[in-house]
């Protein structure tokens, strides 16, 4: 585990200089705050980094959240996900390009990423005389019902 250690601290630092750059003061419970956002592995929405930050005990307000999340995006470290139907989730902006599928009967939120799609997505690109500069890719799934295989 040191290395996903060694991640979140590498994360939360990028953070904490993303906020100092924006002129925000890095709080002893804005620094747990931070910790808890580097730590996320799924899509948490703010509601959630809150209850998160709470139980670790931040003592952070969710205006607190809701503002340092803002500033977060606005200098690049994490990315804004809005998906149909839901509140705005939250994913660190240093991962691998990946896609998502949103179970819409759970709201899970599967990452993947598929080589073919890809090739296909710039193939189509190239024909139509463009480059893909960025991209994001989400599928509203629903669980096929067993069928006895």
């Amino acid at each position: 585990m040191i290395k996903a250690d060694a991640k979140i601290e590498t994360r939360a630092r990028l953070m904490e200089k993303a906020l100092r750059r924006a002129h925000v003061r890095v709080t002893r419970q804005r620094a747990a705050l931070l910790r808890v956002i580097a730590a996320s592995e799924d899509h948490p929405d703010a509601t959630e980094l809150h209850a998160r930050a709470d139980a670790a005990g931040a003592g952070v307000s969710l205006a607190t959240v809701y503002r340092t999340l803002t500033t977060l995006m606005a200098q690049g470290v994490i990315e804004k996900l809005e998906f149909e139907g839901e509140p705005a989730r939250w994913e660190a902006a240093d991962q691998n390009h990946h896609d998502h599928m949103i179970d819409i009967e759970t709201g899970a939120v599967i990452e993947f990423t598929n080589d073919r799609i890809e090739a296909l997505q710039a193939e189509i690109a190239r024909e139509m005389g463009f480059e893909i500069v960025r991209h994001r890719l989400d599928l509203y799934v629903r669980r096929l019902p067993e069928t006895g295989r």
